[in-house]
């Protein structure tokens, strides 16, 4: 079991930890509502607010040319520039932050531009119930946007109107809800939902980088300049679900497409071992495969349902594990995004790619591991919280987020 040293209490639902020039730790909690937390994200400093009421859920943070880089999620998303004494610049607005997923953390690529990605809309291209369930449907009119031009099939889905009592809905995909669609082709444009996208530092000249990751919501770039990025698989839930849908780690690379919405950690979606018990098999539903870039094969499959967030790489210089890679392991949320079933991740894990080994750490009191830094020869984890899923609500605890420390030579 690995001692660890609290070094943050009693935040609310944090995502984001980091370090100025001076060694000083901040953190970003994330904003969300749950459990009676105040809405809006924030950004601290020890137990002083540096900012408030930003664009909920706040993703990311990154130290960049003094001053701090915050990803914030939102509807729209943003990406804003922060200054240690609350000054705040919109760098990148307008972001289709306004889904099942969010704009998310960024890095500073070896070409020294900022890399961020953006989460998809829906879980794979069409709007269903689930999206009502996660509580925006009734609110906006929601689809996904491709970042490569797709040729799309005719089909639908019908299920309930949950926004008329008794009325039926049938949704076509990349549509908004209640929207048939039709085959059709649609152009890729940016900025795109389920992609990995780069600007210039101060959010000029925005461009796609790699589309296709459903959700890359860690990224890291190693010291030979490769960006790594965790991409959350698909769920068992809405219109267009598939069971056993691993996590994956994959390399960014800009000449591959990533799979969404036809294929998961490189395989169709119509493989067997992606069948659902909750609704018929999914099907490909884009027509133009071999018109879009190679298809990405993962470094790595995480555990179903492990929810990989964000990842760090253990230094060269450390006493063990040079070169491997530490990873959050957030864990399952169901019975939201699967059948109920035994708790998964919730962990600290060790990434050896070489041997294609995952190493679960034994560290007590965590909740729901998010992000994870290493700093002066020591490991600085962030928790989100008590949070949980059950039928037809979120049981979340506010103020049961924290950090932890423990040092290298403790792996």
């Amino acid at each position: 079991m690995i001692a660890t040293e609290r070094v943050a209490t009693g935040l609310d639902f944090p995502t984001s930890l980091g370090f100025a020039d001076d060694g000083a730790l901040w953190i970003a909690e994330s904003g969300l509502a749950f459990g009676g937390a105040a809405p809006g994200g924030r950004v601290r400093r020890g137990d002083r607010v540096i900012a408030r009421d930003l664009r909920a859920p706040v993703n990311g943070l990154l130290w960049h040319d003094g001053a701090w880089i915050v990803s914030e999620g939102g509807r729209p998303g943003r990406i804003s520039r922060l200054t240690v004494d609350g000054a705040r610049t919109t760098l990148v607005d307008d972001l289709p932050g306004f889904g099942d997923y969010q704009t998310n953390m960024c890095v500073l690529g070896a070409d020294h531009k900022l890399y961020f990605s953006q989460g998809a809309a829906t879980n794979l291209g069409v709007v269903g119930l689930d999206s009502f369930d996660l509580g925006w449907l009734a609110q906006l009119a929601v689809a996904d946007v491709p970042g490569l031009d797709l040729e799309v099939s005719d089909a639908t889905f019908e299920t309930a109107d949950p926004r008329t009592p008794g009325a039926r809905a049938t949704t076509g995909v990349f549509a908004p809800f209640a929207t048939a669609g039709g085959q059709r082709r649609i152009a890729g444009r940016v900025p795109c939902t389920a992609s990995v996208m780069r600007c210039n530092p101060d959010g000029s000249a925005l461009e796609l980088v790699a589309w296709g990751l459903r959700n890359a919501f860690g990224l890291l770039v190693l010291p030979d300049g490769r960006l790594l990025a965790t991409d959350q698989g698909a769920d068992d839930r809405g219109s267009r679900g598939v069971a056993n849908a691993p996590d994956c780690l994959y390399e960014v690379r800009p000449d591959a497409w990533y799979g969404f919405p036809d294929f998961v950690a490189g395989v169709r979606v119509d493989d067997p071992r992606f069948h659902s018990a909750r609704g018929a098999p999914a099907q490909p539903v884009v027509r133009n495969h071999g018109e879009l870039p190679p298809l990405a094969r993962p470094l790595f499959e995480f555990p179903v349902n492990a929810a990989a967030t964000k990842l760090a790489r253990i230094p060269d210089d450390a006493p063990r594990f040079a070169g491997q890679l530490l990873v959050c392991l957030f864990g399952d949320e169901r019975p939201l995004t699967g059948p109920p079933g035994p708790k998964v991740g919730r962990c600290l894990a060790r990434l050896d790619l070489a041997a294609g080994a995952l190493h679960p750490l034994a560290i007590a009191g965590l909740h729901r591991p998010i992000d994870v830094r290493v700093h002066a020869g020591d490991v600085y984890l962030l928790d989100f919280g008590d949070f949980e899923m059950a039928p037809g609500r979120v049981d979340a605890v506010a103020g049961t987020g924290g950090a932890h420390r423990f040092p290298l030579s403790a792996l």
